[in-house]
């Protein structure tokens, strides 16, 4: 890779690497590999399967709200909307070692926030190395699966089982277009 020095370089590299973008085959997901991130949620190792989140987010403010929800981290602000944030640690039943850095923002309805405590990396893995089903440890119903990684295998967090924990802990009950 050659370095560009000069301003012109660079945006000549930049306007070929644009071009080239376009002539590239599009990516194309397969039903062989799964994407998932690699988290860290009180210092023990997570997997969340990426088609399951629409954003992730590191140092984002969250606002405390006076609750008695252990979870609930605050609120915070995500393209105009105020979305719940609660601390995945405590969800899975850990104890909560220090404010959690990074934010999850999730797909589904209402929206809601993850909050954990390291983003280790995105890993794409073959669908063999995913485990359906079993539970990993923490609450019930929160852990769906096991990923095998060369350094461990990693719990996958269920994040529509996760959501249905947050509403009962909020007295929420959902409404129909909510619902799975």
């Amino acid at each position: 890779m050659i370095r560009a020095t000069t301003v012109a370089e660079r945006v000549a590299r930049l306007r070929e690497d644009f071009d080239r973008s376009f002539a590239e085959p599009a990516r194309v997901f397969d039903d062989e590999n799964i994407e998932l991130l690699a988290v860290r949620a009180g210092e023990r190792p997570y997997a969340i399967r990426l088609d399951q989140s629409s954003g992730v987010h590191p140092d984002r403010p969250v606002t405390a709200l006076p609750t008695t929800v252990r979870a609930l981290l605050g609120v915070a602000g995500y393209a105009g909307a105020v979305v719940p944030v609660y601390d995945l640690a405590a969800l899975l039943g850990h104890p909560i070692p220090q404010r959690p850095r990074w934010l999850l923002l999730t797909t589904g309805a209402p929206p809601l926030a993850l909050a954990f405590h390291e983003l280790d990396r995105h890993l794409r893995v073959p669908a063999t190395d995913v485990i359906d089903g079993g539970d990993g440890g923490g609450r019930p119903g929160c852990l769906h699966g096991m990923v095998r990684l060369d350094d461990g295998d990693r719990p996958i967090v269920d994040v529509q089982a996760t959501r249905e924990l947050v509403h009962q802990l909020a007295g929420h009950r959902p409404v129909p277009e909510e619902i799975r």
